[in-house]
């Protein structure tokens, strides 16, 4: 590891050379003589004939149906000084849903879920490249091969897992079909793997428009919402809060049997009276709420909405009187101010860091209070609290935690924010999936308007909203869809909470297929030009049906509330001219260079090529000195795991990794008895811990794993993030090349032997060879 240097500005890197790649080894599965020379045995597998008629093995389940498959063992060079990594070759038209894991000298490698150490794969049922093959690689420990010439590894393989199950059956499945097949293994030196010029790759498939479904999708979503909506008023008990919330909310959308129904003010005044007698019994039950999920992070929200939704015609009935079910009479306004003065009391004191869980929470938050406005103005908390709540969350002011006796409880200090300058989310570094909070942006927006008047909300969290739009753009990548027509996906292999699936979901804008979002909800609340382009190329690739189609494919009335307005909205982006804006990485769209130095994440397009890298990579705990990328050609897909180099301030204090195998965060699932991790006793340092920041040995924190400076050099590309305020850093350039070219500098030819990387900011090459 290099040295740390806290004392000088000006940091230069050692100058360094472009070696030529070479393979150490390359076993060829099928190939029986390929297998031979590798001493290779296996169980549970099989040979077979894939892509473009090459040789493969693919592991089976075994014929009593368990989590456990096949295994694939065999022995392989390596360099005995350096850092060896471990490739795969895949034919990205194959699909599975099971979990491949790497095993060096009879140990794991890497963790089964979220680690910043890898899994081999883990597949969600899609084909990530059509027609094409694709390679994986993992560093094999150092310790496992210095001083030798050969190491002994496997691949294990597993059913999926479900990362919310909190017993071993939950999460952990059986495995019951074959794996993707495995074409070859490689070890070498340079992370980039670089495949012999004469290994078949495919080629780029000629993508189509989707032709169906079509707009008869919307028949089924209104015939679904209305058979639901129909039940629920059918009921003659009362309805629980998620009914009430989409009740209520189909109160005003005329193609619903709720429009305007007088029906509804009366089921739904009878169903809070019924809440608020059990809370009587039950005080835990404003947050408590089986019927609700996440029930801590919404509290009585649902039931908040009903009443802000319909107060017009709830207000009249706000001071007759009910039985409390207790032989007392207390009029509705009383009662129902109590359950939300009960959710305020319990929200503010129970405020959550990652921005997800912080927003959900700051929003419901904030709907109670508005809700208590209503029923009991005096008593609600002023609006400038709970709306810098929800600027807390929307990482416009500094998020300060849970309310306590002394004031903010600042875990994270006065100055953290939920979301980087740029506009992504920051649950420590670049965060995926849970970081597609545009939904519940979008929510928390419109909670601040009146109801009714869509363009009332508050106009600072609305260019919130578009920044983080914008910002979430530069990740999604031209692709294709399962039928193999023209499609934009997520990139999800570099996020830090995305369980390593690969390819990642079709979107455009908003996350099409989430539980409470819509494809359309930012273009339809907003009319932003940039949002309604990115709206209308999902429609124009046919994919918004696509999706709305997939979203009726799952259950629940969380997804059926969702699918209420997306006529309506489909509707209001169809009137609007069009706009000439695509998603930035669409082919033919201009090449751009994008960082984020407080997430330690880039994406680049370089003509045919996307770069998308985690420099700081999933180091909760200490700086771990590795990066992901996802390296994305016109031939092939690179997915690399790897060590890169980096400066940062030294605390002193070491972090010792355990000897987990399943969560790289948490010993609470280690359920893989008899299985050993291979990065046991490894000891890695930990960065300086701001003062005043509450901190031991082992917490998840924002400071622990974070640089100042990272040097990537992966294939043709160097990079130098600077993550400080106040240092500038040298990046010294390679020797022995051809041409240098600036990519953050609009491709300019580098001539100087060093470049500065100035506070906050990042220098990207393109190194000729």
């Amino acid at each position: 590891m290099k040295k740390t240097i806290i004392t000088l500005l000006l940091i230069q890197l050692a100058t360094y050379t472009f070696a030529q790649f070479k393979c150490n080894d390359i076993l060829q599965f099928g190939n029986l003589k390929s297998e031979a020379s590798h001493a290779f045995t296996s169980r549970q597998s099989e040979v077979y004939k894939g892509g473009l008629n090459e040789t493969a093995r693919r592991m089976l389940p075994k014929e009593t149906p368990s989590y456990e498959g096949g295994i694939l063992a065999f022995r392989m060079k390596v360099d005995p000084v350096k850092q060896n990594y471990f490739t795969v070759r895949c034919f990205g038209s194959e699909k599975d849903k099971s979990m491949l894991m790497l095993f060096s000298e009879g140990k794991q490698v890497g963790y089964r879920h979220l680690g910043d150490i890898d899994l081999l794969s883990l597949g969600n049922g899609d084909t990530p490249i059509v027609g094409r093959y694709y390679y994986v690689t993992l560093p094999i420990p150092l310790k496992h091969t210095l001083g030798k010439k050969e190491v002994n590894l496997e691949i294990r393989s597993y059913g999926e897992i479900w990362g919310y199950g909190e017993t071993f059956e939950l999460y952990q499945k059986n495995m019951l079909e074959p794996t993707l097949g495995i074409y070859k293994a490689y070890t070498h030196t340079e992370p980039c793997f670089v495949p012999d010029k004469n290994e078949k790759q495919g080629v780029v498939p000629e993508l189509k428009i989707r032709k169906t479904p079509g707009v008869e999708v919307l028949v089924t979503l209104k015939n679904r919402v209305n058979n639901e909506l129909n039940d629920i008023m059918a009921k003659t008990t009362p309805l629980s809060q998620l009914e009430m919330w989409f009740l209520a909310d189909a109160y005003s959308v005329t193609w619903t049997p709720a429009y305007q129904n007088r029906n509804v003010a009366s089921q739904i005044i009878f169903s809070i009276d019924d809440f608020y007698k059990r809370f009587l019994n039950d005080s835990s039950l404003v947050y408590n709420d089986k019927q609700v999920y996440n029930n801590e992070w919404l509290i009585t929200g649902p039931i908040s909405r009903a009443i802000r939704k319909l107060w017009k015609q709830l207000e009249p009935f706000a001071d007759r009187t009910f039985d409390n079910g207790k032989g007392q009479l207390i009029t509705h306004r009383k009662a129902w101010a109590e359950l939300m003065q009960a959710s305020l009391e319990y929200s503010t004191t129970h405020r959550r860091q990652y921005t997800n869980q912080s927003m959900i929470i700051d929003l419901f938050m904030y709907d109670c209070n508005k809700a208590l406005e209503l029923l009991d103005p005096q008593n609600a908390l002023p609006e400038y609290q709970t709306l810098k709540y929800l600027y807390e969350s929307t990482g416009q002011t500094p998020w300060l935690g849970r309310e306590t006796p002394n004031g903010p409880e600042k875990p994270l200090g006065d100055n953290y924010l939920q979301l980087t300058h740029k506009g992504l989310t920051k649950e420590l570094g670049f965060v995926g999936y849970y970081g597609e909070v545009l939904d519940w942006v979008v929510d928390i927006y419109k909670s601040t308007c009146v109801p009714g008047f869509p363009s009332t909300g508050d106009t600072q969290i609305r260019e919130q909203l578009l920044k983080m739009m914008r910002a979430r753009s530069y990740f999604r990548y031209p692709s294709q869809d399962e039928d193999g027509n023209r499609a934009m996906r997520i990139e999800a292999v570099v996020g830090w909470r995305d369980a390593s699936h690969y390819p990642g979901n079709i979107t455009y804008g908003d996350r099409a297929i989430a539980w409470d979002a819509t494809p359309l909800m930012t273009a339809a609340t907003t009319l932003d030009s940039c949002a309604v382009g990115i709206a209308q190329q999902m429609i124009n690739d046919n994919q918004f049906f696509n999706m709305v189609n997939k979203k009726l494919e799952m259950k629940g009335i969380r997804v059926t509330k969702s699918l209420l307005h997306i006529p309506d909205e489909y509707e209001l982006i169809m009137k609007q001219k069009p706009v000439n804006i695509q998603l930035p990485m669409t082919k033919g769209m201009p090449d751009f260079v994008f960082s984020d130095e407080e997430d330690g994440v880039i994406a680049v397009k370089n003509g045919d090529e996307i770069l998308y890298a985690s420099l700081y990579w999933r180091a909760r705990n200490a700086v771990n000195n590795l990066a992901k990328v996802h390296y994305i050609t016109p031939t092939i897909d690179r997915i690399a795991n790897f060590y890169l180099e980096s400066d940062f301030e030294d605390s002193g204090l070491r972090y010792v990794r355990p000897n987990w195998v399943n969560l790289a965060f948490s010993s609470g699932r280690e359920w893989y008895k008899g299985i050993n991790s291979a990065h046991e006793g490894d000891s890695l340092p930990i960065a300086r811990i701001p003062d005043g920041i509450k901190y031991k040995i082992g917490d998840e924190n924002s400071y622990a794993g974070k640089c100042n400076f990272y040097h990537m050099q992966y294939g043709n590309y160097v990079v130098g993030m600077n993550c400080t305020k106040d240092k500038t850093y040298q990046l010294s350039l390679p020797t022995n090349v051809e041409q240098i070219f600036n990519l953050s500098d609009n491709k300019t030819l580098v001539k100087e032997k060093s470049i500065k990387v100035a506070p906050m900011s990042t220098v990207i090459l393109y190194v000729v060879k």
